[in-house]
């Protein structure tokens, strides 16, 4: 399913292609380029899901406005996340890329993937996936570019 979101992602927002809205031709279009159907529709409910995150009234992951916080995962998250991409999110926090709501949205999206934990690389796209499609954060995005493609010396991550 990873595969997919990622040729998806690639095709229709990394480069300039009109994104297909019929799913019965993106469907079709996926299934030319060798994916299976049952993982095609996965892959499109998630991206569903992803797309009604944007909607403030589906957000039900901030109790309060508390900006002071700080995240405990759960067995099942850490099993998904682990050191290493947990101080990730965290960094990201830090440097203000992810918000605690965009966060939340990160892991909400993690755990509805299929397979094993996730690698590193693999959660700065689902991180970079969801703040594209999270609006008002263009400046995250950007940032967040530039920490996947131009990787400055001395960074941890």
């Amino acid at each position: 399913m990873f595969d997919i979101l990622m040729y998806l992602f690639e095709t229709y927002v990394q480069s300039d292609v009109e994104l297909l809205f019929d799913r019965e031709e993106l469907t079709d279009e996926l299934s030319r380029a060798g994916f299976r159907s049952d993982e095609i529709g996965k892959a499109l409910i998630w991206i569903e899901k992803l797309a009604e995150l944007q909607d403030s009234d589906r957000q039900p992951y901030l109790v309060g406005n508390n900006q002071d916080g700080f995240r405990v995962f759960n067995a099942k998250e850490m099993a998904r996340l682990d050191t290493e991409c947990r101080g990730f999110l965290m960094f990201l926090e830090q440097v203000q890329v992810l918000s605690p709501t965009t966060r939340e949205m990160v892991v909400d999206r993690v755990m509805e993937l299929d397979g094993e934990p996730l690698s590193l690389d693999d959660l700065k796209w689902v991180v970079l996936m969801v703040l594209f499609n999270a609006p008002g954060n263009e400046q995250a995005y950007t940032q967040m570019e530039d920490l996947i493609f131009e990787e400055p010396e001395g960074l941890l991550h």
